[in-house]
């Protein structure tokens, strides 16, 4: 059996919803498991120290989680067109793993969730390709091939799934949201199967 990491940050939680849609389509390859892991939140001013456990939901990221994966799936909400600042930081510590390759030749794809539906999905979505294409990963998005990304109404992009929480916040995905989420992630667990050999 061969992990998918997904990996993320959730403030209002409609970022973790659409990890558990990932983790649906990595799970629907036959020899593949989700790995869910999340990063720790920040300080106003500094990083938190030694962030407490989490009482629920996904642990904490580990290097041992980025060396044993066999593919990607990054993902964090919306910030002014930008990744949060919780996983940027936690990408930036990465430079160990960097500097030996862990990430080289790993399928890797991303995906967010706003506000608002011009929120700055896709800049957000192509800020966290970057320092995916620094650590080596193979950059894996959505085709128009998958019919939902041609009839959504709210998010759902070629360069990553997305969600729309709109202004009440709202948590859950739409029905082409999630078959968004579930295409990624079978596509990610698929391609990472074939170049692994995975069983």
């Amino acid at each position: 059996m061969s992990d998918v990491l997904v990996l993320y940050y959730s403030r209002g939680g409609s970022v973790a919803a659409l990890a558990r849609q990932i983790a649906r389509g990595v799970e629907s390859v036959p020899g593949m498991a989700a790995r869910l892991r999340t990063v720790p939140p920040m300080a106003a001013a500094t990083a938190v120290a030694s962030p407490p456990i989490p009482d629920d939901g996904a642990p904490y990221v580990t290097r041992q989680d980025l060396a044993e994966c066999a593919a990607l799936a990054l993902g964090s909400p919306t910030r002014f067109g930008n990744m949060a600042a919780p996983l940027k930081h936690f990408l930036d510590t990465t430079g160990a793993e960097w500097a030996s390759g862990t990430l080289v030749g790993k399928p890797a794809g991303v995906f967010t969730s706003s506000a608002s539906m011009h929120g700055g999905q896709e800049s957000t979505l192509l800020s966290m390709h970057l320092p995916l294409l620094h650590h080596g990963c193979l950059i894996v998005g959505i085709p128009f091939t998958e019919a939902a990304l041609s009839a959504t109404r709210s998010g759902g992009t070629p360069y990553g799934a997305s969600h729309v929480a709109g202004p009440r916040d709202d948590v859950q995905p739409s029905d082409e949201e999630k078959a968004l989420a579930q295409a990624l992630g079978r596509r990610l667990a698929d391609l990472a199967r074939r170049l692994g050999g995975a069983a």
